[in-house]
């Protein structure tokens, strides 16, 4: 069990989201989260606080008079669970719900404690809310998605429970849960965050950090199998360059190749007493930038990643409601800390590098399917019989269609502000769309991976060079022939592109 207190690092959100690890909250938190609840009850009498005496949004010229304030609360749960669409996976929904549960837990919103024990136990028995993709425009938080997330809370909406999706009121009698009562303001607090576009955000950011992983393996792989000289990986030349990411990818990349026989040293065939008399070099002097550039494109893939983790970290463990609770200076501040911005622009950037992953690994595969290209396989790396049988043909158009639907996919969210709420939110994040479609695409650069993983294999089982390649190759060779055949005939191939995606996805 992980002891929750201030401030949630990555890998415990990989524990809870991917392990399945539950929590607790650290005794010191929940006592912060009652001192401010009962010092903004306290602080809330005879003086007009948003969202406590008063409507919400352009409605807050509205007083609301003190018998009428806990209806309000339930009323604007109840009016803004209004998503449409399709459901937000369960994996995600866990983490959007980590991510308000930590920020209500820094104890800026004055909400009742009972709302963080309840979340707590949601999440460490998997029920969790059924919130819908659309609805949410990322300013005044993820209203829409997150009203779904209270309306469990209260005992009301859906849920996934056990797989399935059942009624709030059901799985609550069943489980013996007691709904949320409101106290205070425990609608608007709920509501009011950037939680779901952070929580899908991290998910997206652990999945991109596999991918990156996969693809620099598979870069490494294919370099082996077309003999590539080793120098464009050198310390040397990418020392040059001052890049961390670049200089990170390179080393791995060393690594990964350190014991194989098949990568060249140039020194050996350029360098040493080359014959005067060629003047047409049968081998490239260089290799194509799909494998001698992988260093330089792959570089900026890793550098964003390290900061779009660094900035939805520091958004999940930061107050982002309105207003917040201030106990040291005995306050209360209104403001904007529910905008999502910073998340916006991280998943444009995140989405925008794993296209530019997926296009480096769709022009690779297409080296390896041309023979004009490698001078090395046969066309599509077909081990069966030339004209009769298609090898990977078949695939290549998906990889090719799936990587053109992520350049589409990948023009930014965050300047396509809409004004709305009678012009109240006049400029708005659209990081919720932003996160959601970012997850599209990284799924997309798996099932490009996936088939650019198998025909890998496939070359390296042609070439018959399963022991010239270094170790880490001959890993991923084992770990995928081990769900995939050696295709010398043609058969059906979308249930081992998706049995390959999925391996990749959860190593």
């Amino acid at each position: 069990m992980l002891i929750l207190t201030k401030n949630l690092g990555i890998d415990e959100f990989s524990k809870v989201i991917f392990e399945n690890k539950t929590i607790s909250i650290a005794p010191e938190t929940l006592d912060r989260v009652t001192e401010s609840f009962n010092f903004l009850k306290s602080f809330s009498e005879n003086k007009i606080i948003y969202g406590v005496n008063t409507g919400f949004g352009p409605m807050a010229q509205y007083k609301i008079e003190d018998n009428a304030r806990i209806e309000l609360q339930y009323n604007l749960i109840r009016s803004h669970a209004s998503g449409c669409g399709t459901p937000i996976p369960p994996m995600y929904v866990k983490a959007a719900m980590l991510a308000r549960m930590n920020t209500l837990a820094l104890g800026y919103s004055g909400v009742h404690p009972s709302v963080i024990t309840l979340m707590t136990t949601l999440i460490n028995r998997d029920i969790l809310p059924v919130i819908y993709e659309h609805g949410g425009v990322g300013a005044s938080g993820d209203l829409v998605q997150l009203a779904h997330l209270a309306l469990t809370l209260i005992g009301e909406g859906e849920v996934f429970y056990r797989g399935e999706k059942r009624p709030t009121e059901e799985v609550f009698e069943k489980e013996g849960l007691t709904p949320v009562k409101i106290a205070l303001r425990e609608g608007l607090a709920l509501m009011n965050g950037t939680s779901v576009m952070t929580g899908i955000g991290i998910v997206n950011t652990v999945y991109a950090q596999r991918l990156l992983r996969w693809m620099v393996s598979c870069s490494a792989a294919i370099n082996e199998i077309v003999g590539a000289y080793d120098d464009h990986l050198s310390y040397a030349l990418n020392q040059t360059k001052k890049h961390r990411g670049q200089q990170q990818i390179a080393q791995v990349m060393r690594r990964h190749l350190e014991d194989s026989s098949m990568i060249r040293k140039r020194e050996h065939h350029l360098y040493n007493n080359v014959a005067e008399e060629i003047s047409v070099f049968e081998d490239k002097v260089q290799e194509y930038y799909s494998l001698r550039c992988v260093p330089q494109v792959l570089g900026p893939v890793l550098d964003t990643l390290t900061g779009v983790e660094n900035i939805l970290m520091e958004e999940v463990n930061s107050a982002n409601d309105n207003p917040i609770v201030h106990l040291e200076d005995r306050q209360v501040y209104h403001g904007g800390n529910f905008h999502g911005d910073y998340v916006a622009l991280e998943m444009d950037k995140l989405k925008t590098v794993v296209t530019k992953l997926s296009m480096l690994s769709e022009r690779q595969l297409n080296y390896l399917l041309n023979p004009g290209l490698n001078k090395k396989l046969p066309p599509f790396v077909n081990l069966g019989k030339l004209g009769l049988n298609f090898g990977m043909q078949g695939v290549q158009f998906t990889a090719t269609s799936t990587t053109a639907e992520n350049q589409m996919l990948s023009n930014p969210m965050y300047v396509h502000s809409i004004p709305n709420n009678n012009d109240n939110q006049d400029i708005v994040s659209m990081g919720t769309n932003a996160a959601l479609i970012t997850k599209k695409v990284i799924e997309n650069a798996f099932e490009v991976l996936a088939i650019e993983t198998i025909t890998i294999i496939q070359a390296i089982e042609y070439l018959d060079i399963q022991d010239k390649i270094s170790s880490e190759t001959k890993k991923m060779y084992c770990d995928i022939r081990q769900l995939v055949p050696i295709f010398t005939r043609d058969i059906a191939m979308y249930p081992y592109v998706r049995k390959v995606k999925d391996f990749i996805m959860n190593t």
